[in-house]
C-alpha cells in the first residue's frame, strides 16, 4: 500500500515538474485573463453561455492543478510552508465563487481578475522581482518617511507663501502637498511656478530645490535600494537553481557501492586469483 502511494506521488511529481504542463498552466492563466477582459465589452447573449462555460472549465482546471501540487508535496504542512503555494491556494479558493449567484456577480468577476497574478508564481523571474520588492519595503519605509518630512516642510512653506495667490493649489498644507506631488511628477509644474513668480520672482528656488530633493535624490535612493535587493535575489535564485541541478544529477547517477559490497568483490577476486594460481602449475 505504501509503495503504491509512493509511486502515485512520484507520478504526480513528474506531472508537476513537466515543462509542457507548466506551459499549459500558463496558457490557461492567460486564457483566464482574456475572459476577464472580454467581459468588459458588451457581449451579446449569444456568446455569454460560451464565456460562462469557459470560465467554469478554467476554474475546474485551477482546482485540479492546485490539488495536483498539494498531492506532490509531503503533506499539507509542507505545501503551506511555501508562501507562493499559499498565494496560489487563496487565488484559486476565492475564484470558486460562482458567477451565477445572485448579488455576487460583481464580486466574483473582481476576484477572477486576481487569477492573472498566478503568472507571478509560475514564472521564476517574476517571483524574483516580487520578492525583491517585498524585501526592499523595510528599507524603503525610512526613505518614504524622509520624503514625507520634505513634502510636509515644503507644503507648509508653500501654503504660507502662495496661499493668497491660488487657494486651489496652496490653500492649506494638504492641498499644498498634493500640488507638490504634481510638481514632483513634472505634471505642468512650470505653470504652477510661473504663477507664483508673478508675485515672488525668486520663487523658482523653491521649486528647483524641491525637485532636486524629491525627484532626483530620493528617487535615485529608491531605485538604488530596489536594484541592490534585486541583485541579491537573483544571486540567491542562481544558487538555488545550481543546487537543484546538482541534486538532480546526483539522483540520476548510479548509486555507489557500499563498503560491504566492495569487500565482497575484493574477496571474490582474491579467490579467483588463488584458483588460477593453483591451476597454472598443474598444467605445466
Amino acid at each position: 500500500m505504501a509503495s503504491g502511494l509512493a509511486r502515485a506521488q512520484a507520478a504526480i511529481l513528474r506531472i508537476q515538474n513537466n515543462k509542457l504542463f507548466e506551459i499549459f498552466v500558463i496558457s490557461v492563466i492567460l486564457l483566464s485573463a482574456v475572459l476577464v477582459g472580454v467581459r468588459t465589452y458588451p457581449v451579446g447573449q449569444t456568446y455569454l453561455p460560451l464565456l460562462n462555460a469557459l470560465d467554469y472549465l478554467v476554474t475546474l482546471f485551477f482546482l485540479v492543478e492546485i490539488l495536483i501540487r498539494m498531492a506532490a508535496e509531503r503533506g499539507l504542512r509542507a505545501f503551506f510552508s511555501k508562501g507562493w503555494n499559499v498565494f496560489d491556494f487563496l487565488v484559486v479558493a476565492v475564484s470558486l465563487v460562482p458567477l451565477s449567484w445572485a448579488g455576487t456577480v460583481l464580486v466574483a468577476r473582481l476576484l477572477r481578475v486576481f487569477r492573472v497574478l498566478r503568472l507571478v508564481s509560475f514564472i521564476p523571474e517574476l517571483r524574483v522581482l516580487v520578492n525583491a520588492l517585498v524585501k526592499s519595503l523595510p528599507r524603503l519605509f525610512y526613505v518614504a518617511v524622509m520624503m514625507f518630512v520634505i513634502f510636509y516642510i515644503y507644503g507648509a512653506v508653500g501654503s504660507l507663501l502662495f496661499g493668497r495667490i491660488n487657494q486651489t493649489l496652496w490653500g492649506d498644507i494638504g492641498v499644498a502637498m498634493l500640488t507638490l506631488f504634481r510638481v514632483a511628477t513634472f505634471e505642468d509644474w512650470t505653470d504652477v511656478m510661473y504663477e507664483t513668480m508673478t508675485v515672488y520672482p525668486v520663487s523658482w528656488l523653491y521649486y528647483v530645490t524641491f525637485i532636486f530633493l524629491a525627484a532626483f535624490v530620493f528617487l535615485n535612493m529608491v531605485i538604488g535600494i530596489i536594484l541592490d535587493v534585486m541583485q541579491r535575489e537573483h544571486e540567491r535564485y542562481d544558487r538555488e537553481l545550481a543546487a537543484g541541478e546538482a541534486a538532480g544529477a546526483e539522483a540520476e547517477a548510479p548509486p555507489a557501492a557500499d563498503s560491504h559490497q566492495l569487500a565482497d568483490l575484493v574477496a571474490r577476486l582474491e579467490r579467483i586469483e588463488r584458483m588460477l594460481g593453483e591451476r597454472l602449475p598443474e598444467r605445466r
